[in-house]
């Protein structure tokens, strides 16, 4: 428990680094003025900002993966208030807008890109296009989580009148806030912005995997249609994001084939590198016995696994495996093999199964041990079971990606979530997740609605 704390600790950090804010979108002004060339603009999409895209794990902190048995009630520190889903994050209206903030700061700042770089000395219009290409993509990627967020799950029927988050294009954090735009049209926007982009995006972006290329842009497109579901989409961009990306799968049972560098967003199965740190968290005994026992994950990942002790193993990987100790929150090759996975499983075409169990089987092989390598392999003719799997095998291979909590909403509207119930210590529940609730969508934080006493508030 001590490493969760430690963990937490971490975060409060991170948050009084962005607490010198300034309005809606709670960020720090930026050096625009120091961008001048085509090449600083370049450089000013290496920043560690673009590296570490949701770097803080908030998102897990709200999942059914996480088992905090010292959590206070009522709730004091940040930790208390994700966990037990509490309305707000703070009962502060002068502290950080957590989440909120980072997305748009990341936003603010690939603004700058777009509406600087036509006029940025030196360069080709080629290298400009690529560069606002890279821009937008980014931009798309960050809305991508606020729409998650701070909006009821996609759903078609009800997108276009389901308020989502302002869309914002402006790098002058002193305008006011825009209205809340629809769900349909934060959509929309990404769609738009990802498609613009994808023709002058790099074929490859093996150099640097946390800047934009084709098979990124696919593989956010992936990851946007899955939440969408809209599952035949979702299926043909994680297909041709696998087919355009030189990224590979790291072989798990194979230790000898880890990369050498802990920097996640360099490690080879990396489509879009987004690195975090994700590290201490106790899991639940619901996702510790649904590891199977040749599945080298248990090991690489977590620490005091053989332990009964509730809340005892923890995802830990600095600790047992530092070459893993960061997390990418973005697009990896086997993310991708998960969505195809799962978009044919639900398929009704004739060879839905086979495709289904050709990209589950693809990231088994990398995971579980036994000889020959088809025994790792799952196999049957129901299409419910082989669904079932897939499911359990992204919950497995995804647990603290900033994913988890986007598929239990998804999940919920389709009925899949039972009742989610925190227990302290002592066995004591704090609190309770039903089926359908409202706190599946998040509230705007109280300091947003403090600068924007117009804007509605999520129930």
């Amino acid at each position: 428990m001590k490493k969760f704390k430690y963990i937490a600790a971490q975060l409060l950090v991170c948050c009084m680094v962005f607490s010198g804010c300034d309005k809606y979108l709670d960020v720090e002004p930026k050096g625009k003025q120091l961008l001048k060339t085509t090449g600083d603009f370049d450089l000013w999409l290496n920043a560690q900002t673009f590296t570490t895209e949701m770097s803080s794990p908030y998102l897990d902190y709200m999942t059914d993966n996480i088992d905090y048995l010292s959590v206070n009630t009522p709730p004091i520190s940040l930790a208390d208030f994700v966990y037990t889903w509490a309305p707000q994050f703070t009962n502060d209206v002068t502290a950080p807008a957590y989440l909120w903030a980072d997305h748009y700061q990341r936003i603010s700042l690939y603004n700058t890109v777009l509406l600087g770089i036509d006029a940025a000395e030196g360069g080709t219009a080629s290298q400009k296009n690529s560069l606002k290409a890279e821009a937008l993509l980014g931009r798309a990627f960050s809305y991508f989580y606020l729409v998650n967020e701070y909006a009821k799950p996609y759903d078609a029927a009800t997108a276009s009148t389901d308020l989502a988050v302002p869309f914002v294009t402006s790098d002058n954090v002193s305008q006011k806030a825009p209205p809340r735009a629809t769900t349909a049209e934060i959509y929309q926007h990404i769609l738009d912005d990802i498609n613009v982009a994808i023709p002058n995006l790099p074929a490859d972006n093996s150099g640097a995997r946390f800047r934009g290329s084709k098979a990124a842009a696919y593989s956010v497109l992936a990851r946007i249609y899955l939440y969408r579901r809209e599952y035949s989409e979702a299926l043909r961009y994680a297909e041709l994001a696998l087919a355009n990306t030189r990224a590979t799968m790291i072989d798990y049972t194979t230790p000898a084939s880890f990369p050498t560098t802990q920097n996640v967003v360099s490690h080879p199965d990396a489509i879009y590198g987004k690195g975090y740190a994700a590290a201490g968290i106790p899991i639940t005994l619901d996702l510790k016995g649904s590891f199977a026992g040749n599945d080298t994950r248990r090991t690489i990942f977590y620490s005091s696994w053989t332990s009964t002790v509730r809340g005892a193993t923890a995802f830990y990987a600095a600790a047992v495996t530092p070459t893993f100790q960061l997390t990418n929150s973005g697009t990896t090759v086997q993310e991708m093999h998960l969505i195809a996975a799962e978009c044919a499983a639900r398929s009704t075409a004739p060879n839905g199964l086979a495709t289904a169990l050709g990209h589950l089987n693809q990231v088994r092989r990398n995971r579980y041990t036994g000889t020959p390598i088809e025994s790792r392999d799952f196999t049957s003719s129901s299409q419910s079971a082989v669904f079932n799997e897939v499911l359990a095998e992204r919950r497995r291979e995804l647990p603290f990606h900033s994913l988890r909590w986007f598929d239990m909403r998804r999940f919920d509207m389709e009925n899949r979530m039972s009742v989610v119930i925190r227990t302290n210590a002592q066995n004591t529940v704090v609190a309770t997740l039903e089926p359908n609730s409202p706190r599946y969508t998040l509230q705007i934080p109280i300091q947003v609605i403090a600068f924007n006493p117009d804007m509605p508030q999520n129930p």
